[in-house]
């Protein structure tokens, strides 16, 4: 999908640990056109950059994931969630 003029991006900075669930779960991001590849080169200094439909793909793959996670995990993906919620509605 291609930005339109009035498309804005929402800035997120992901902690270690968000950062390393969501690279764990690229495989499932394999049709967001380049969303996998962004996400696993990130290293977690910066906030990026993020168009709505990607958020909405990172909260379906955490949400998926959300099932399978340990329990530890799941604070900080409910978390995650949150966040990306909270952008996206922005």
């Amino acid at each position: 999908m291609k930005p339109g003029k009035n498309d804005k991006k929402a800035y997120l900075r992901f902690t270690p640990e968000e950062l390393a669930f969501l690279q764990d779960n690229t495989w499932q991001m394999a049709d967001s056109f380049g969303l996998d590849r962004r996400i696993d080169t990130l290293s977690g200094k910066r906030a990026v950059g993020f168009y709505a439909w990607d958020l909405e793909c990172l909260q379906d793959v955490a949400e998926c994931a959300r099932k399978n996670a340990p329990v530890e995990q799941q604070g900080m993906i409910d978390g995650l969630i949150q966040k990306l919620i909270a952008k996206d509605s922005e």
